[in-house]
């Protein structure tokens, strides 16, 4: 490709085949994929300048949910509206879904099997190095004063010593964060970026001088169309788990919890593995304290966000819980895994469709 001139427009064909070999490739969790789309997106296919992707990443850091997931989505709505959104963030966790219901069945009707077991015993220490690795890298990043020490312990203590409620304490640690901002903002002055600014690869397909197109404009009509259609999109599949089953059953819990824990997950999956955690083995018991170690050993090894734990701990709540009876285990696992992943997901779509175009007009 000519350095010198800007890539021609992509097709929405072009586009699908290569969301789907990112959702196929996209291993080593947030860092991982961002790195990886930043070098097919910007350096080699420049579709997206630097600064642009860099614009994208900032809002999506700042939303609850996968930020990896959700820079795809952006960007697949900048290039292709509506559908190229839908389309990238789908492909970046379809394949991600249909593994882990494909091996969540392997690990509850194999995982007895000595072979088996032995694969997830080996897995676990590494997976154990890659969390606290992931945490030191994540505190290196964001413990840079003693106030913010000080906070982190005081979470600590209140998560795993007092057992106190998860959104209890992402709210409390959000508001010392707002008095620390307004008494103290020197605590924050030293915090760094997700990344930096690099020398431009060459003229984008969407580059920093690029004229909007007509859907990245704000339009309150569009605004209001994309909140009504997500929230019938929530509604109606919780309306039919309600209707068929009422509101005790597990499918109906299920969705209800990871509609909840969408909304939590700042700082990424590492970030809000304790509240699924709290709630999937202590409170509902859909899976033990082992499983779940498993399940992100299983989250770890697969493509896509390391939240699609919650489509592993989905397949086993149903599927263990004989769901839809005794003769359908393999189909309650995997609708329960849908379950998970569409109420756990659907949020981050709502959040890019809906506030792209407020964004779009802050990145000069």
């Amino acid at each position: 490709m000519n350095s010198e001139s800007a890539p021609q427009p992509v097709s929405l064909r072009e586009a699908f085949w290569f969301w789907l070999k990112i959702g196929l490739l996209s291993f080593g969790g947030p860092a991982g994929q961002i790195s990886l789309m930043h070098q097919e997106l910007v350096e080699r296919k420049r579709w997206i300048s630097e600064r642009r992707y860099l614009h994208a990443l900032n809002y999506c850091m700042v939303l609850p949910g996968p930020e990896a997931q959700q820079l795809a989505t952006y960007i697949g709505w900048l290039m292709h509206r509506s559908w190229g959104g839908v389309m990238a963030g789908a492909l970046f966790v379809l394949p991600s879904l249909l593994i882990l219901i494909g091996l969540s069945w392997i690990y509850v009707t194999f995982g007895q099997v000595d072979w088996v077991a032995g694969l997830f015993y080996g897995i676990k220490p590494a997976v154990t190095a890659i969390v606290l690795q992931a945490a030191h890298r994540m505190g290196a990043r964001a413990l840079q004063h003693p106030a913010l020490w000080a906070l982190a312990v005081a979470s600590f203590v209140a998560q795993f010593v007092f057992n106190l409620p998860f959104p209890a304490i992402v709210l409390a640690a959000a508001f010392c964060g707002w008095v620390l901002s307004r008494v103290r903002p020197d605590v924050f002055n030293a915090a760094k970026g997700h990344g930096s600014k690099h020398a431009a690869h060459g003229p984008a397909l969407i580059d920093d001088d690029t004229p909007r197109q007509d859907h990245t404009h704000f339009s309150l009509r569009r605004l209001l169309q994309v909140l009504t259609i997500g929230a019938v999109l929530w509604a109606l599949p919780m309306a039919g788990l309600v209707l068929v089953w009422g509101w005790e059953h597990t499918l109906a819990q299920m969705a209800w919890f990871f509609s909840k824990a969408a909304l939590l997950t700042f700082g990424g999956a590492y970030a809000v593995l304790p509240y699924v955690y709290q709630g999937a083995v202590e409170h509902f018991g859909w899976v033990t304290a082992t499983q779940m170690i498993d399940g992100l050993a299983l989250g770890e090894t697969t493509p896509g966000p390391l939240i699609m734990i919650v489509a592993f701990v989905g397949y086993l709540g149903g599927h263990i819980g004989a769901l839809l009876g005794p003769e359908h285990w393999f189909a309650a696992g995997a609708l329960a895994a849908c379950v998970a992943t569409w109420f756990t997901f659907l949020p981050s779509f709502i959040f890019i469709l809906a506030g792209g175009p407020l964004v779009e007009s802050t990145h000069n």
